[in-house]
């Protein structure tokens, strides 16, 4: 087993992570504005993408994102308020509220994919292409099986 070296302690190695996902998202969001998304928030991205193109109910997207449905219901009012999300009638159960996403909302999401790709692109003109490729494949490798997860804002609260 390996050591690290001194100059490069294992600490860094998250810090770093979290610095290159946090420049990102930085950048993307100061697009977004830009581009007319100004409310727009890191949090909302999972948000948009827990509702998911069925709809779901508050509960439902508080477990989906980790967080208590009270959390879920606070991003959802605000969401709703600047016209990212809507409630509307289950229509399979009319006791039950739906929360969907509108079409500003889909075209956030729609915009905040094109953005990470012309980030990525930027990333590659900087450190050429291969170094990009090479570091998502090595990422791949070592994170688990299942990467994607919806839940990241409950992980960090929690």
């Amino acid at each position: 087993m390996t050591t690290p070296e001194p100059t490069r302690p294992g600490f860094q190695l998250p810090l770093l992570l979290l610095a290159g996902f946090r420049t990102l998202i930085d950048d993307l969001h100061r697009e977004l504005a830009r581009e007319g998304h100004p409310e727009l928030r890191p949090l909302h991205g999972f948000v948009l993408q827990a509702v998911g193109t069925d709809g779901t109910t508050a509960t439902e997207l508080g477990q989906r994102l980790g967080i208590s449905k009270q959390a879920a219901g606070k991003t959802v009012d605000r969401l709703v308020a600047v016209g990212y999300l809507e409630r509307v009638d289950d229509p399979s159960d009319a006791r039950r509220r739906l929360v969907r996403v509108t079409p500003r909302g889909a075209d956030g999401l729609r915009r905040s994919a094109e953005i990470f790709d012309r980030l990525r692109t930027q990333w590659a003109d900087t450190l050429g292409t291969e170094r990009v490729a090479a570091m998502e494949d090595d990422l791949r490798t070592v994170a688990s099986a299942n990467w994607f997860r919806l839940d990241v804002p409950g992980w960090f609260g929690g």
